[in-house]
């Protein structure tokens, strides 16, 4: 039996992924890597499992990781923001030569890290990045798509939306702030291109989309994540794209206008002789605001859902699949920490063989994923009831619009 290291195993993600390993009989030991030892010594209590560990680590600091990360056959990175954090971690990874799996969902930091491809290679690791939601199962599912369903493929296009989580800190809305601020890539026209959130092409590429579970006609807006930069490496198509949002859509909203005020930046400022940072009064003033619009709107449980829309040609005709990733009691931590957990399994399996920093559609057979991931969050166990469900919901529409459900 193998050990993992969940370094982060402490947040939301984290907690997912290290919960879903110490459940697996391929793992002896699950090891809790975080600076947080109050939390972890609460979920090891909870959780009841022998094999569930912790090591107080500092993830910015590279001897902490390789000292944390000493003996495990595989390390699960899930330390946000990942612009900050994952060269730090993957480098210390790498000169350790443990097989590494992250859920890095920043594109800019992700083009980076797949230069390390060489630097992997010679020590001899496989490094599966962006194995989370989005990116990650919706880069297997479009792949799956394009491998076993049509025989050409003309656009790729991945909507997700989630929210009432019971917490989020200020690393998650940093990372919305980032997401809104840089450049955010487009396949479009059989080319990549960069679009500005806040102006004219940004706003341009706004949509509405009907979601199971969540409901019709949510808006939203482009999101820089590596599925547009990664997918059309191994998949030939004309168009691949990413929009997204957070429920309830006031306190996406109250975040995006933030942002769009300025109130992201890090210069401070001097208010009646009090230095004052926007950034951190953004922050704190978006956790307040949180908690009122979350019981004034009356948001109720977490809930997400993620969708693959998959458009082109069998024989000759048109031909669409659509890929529901859905939960009425959901959200961020398990739509991500679940596939993280399965691409450490699939590691330890022996069924991610190539060296190098490869994204989930370079180095992971869809089918494997598919098989593995079923059991792993038993996805048939409340099919059918739309106020629970959770799992995958496969639609196939026809020429004519016809729209039917799938089970594949």
């Amino acid at each position: 039996m193998a050990k993992a290291v969940v370094l982060g195993g402490c947040g939301a993600v984290g907690t997912v992924a290290s919960k879903t390993l110490a459940g697996q009989d391929l793992f002896s030991q699950v090891i809790l890597a975080d600076q947080n030892r109050e939390r972890a010594e609460s979920l090891i209590g909870e959780w009841g499992s022998d094999k569930v560990g912790f090591v107080q680590t500092d993830a910015l600091d590279p001897e902490s990781i390789k000292a944390a990360i000493q003996g495990a056959d595989v390390v699960v990175n899930c330390v946000g923001p990942f612009y900050k954090s994952v060269k730090i971690i993957l480098d210390a990874v790498l000169e350790s030569g443990i097989n590494y799996v992250d859920v890095c969902d920043d594109v800019d930091v992700t083009l980076d890290i797949l230069n390390w491809d060489k630097k992997a290679k010679e020590a001899g690791v496989s490094a599966c990045i962006g194995m989370g939601s989005s990116p990650g199962a919706t880069n297997l599912l479009a792949k799956f798509a394009a491998d076993a369903l049509l025989d050409e493929v003309e656009s790729i296009d991945i909507f997700h939306a989630h929210g009432g989580e019971p917490f989020e800190g200020p690393g998650v809305i940093g990372h919305r702030f980032h997401c809104m601020s840089i450049d955010i890539p487009m396949f479009l026209d059989g080319e990549l291109k960069y679009v500005k959130y806040f102006e004219e092409d940004g706003i341009a590429l706004r949509q509405t989309f009907d979601f199971p579970v969540l409901g019709g006609d949510v808006l939203l807006y482009p999101y820089p994540h590596p599925e547009q930069v990664t997918l059309p490496r191994y998949i030939k198509t004309r168009q691949v794209t990413n929009k997204g949002t957070v429920l309830p859509s006031e306190y996406y909203d109250l975040t995006r206008d933030m942002c769009r005020l300025g109130l992201s930046g890090k210069e401070s400022l001097d208010v009646n002789g009090q230095s004052v940072v926007p950034y951190d009064f953004a922050l704190a003033y978006i956790i307040r605001e949180r908690e009122r619009i979350l019981k004034e709107t009356r948001f109720g449980s977490q809930r997400g859902c993620c969708s693959v829309v998959v458009k082109g040609r069998k024989e000759d005709a048109y031909s669409e699949y659509r890929f529901h990733m859905a939960s009425g009691s959901q959200a961020l931590g398990e739509g991500t920490g679940v596939p993280a957990a399965v691409g450490a399994m699939l590691m330890v399996l022996g069924k991610i063989t190539e060296k190098g920093v490869l994204p989930p559609e370079g180095c992971i057979n869809p089918q494997d994923f598919l098989d593995l991931v079923s059991p792993v969050m038993k996805l048939d166990e409340k099919k059918g009831d739309s106020d629970s469900f959770s799992g995958v919901i496969v639609q196939h529409v026809d020429a004519l619009g016809k729209v039917s459900t799938l089970d594949i």
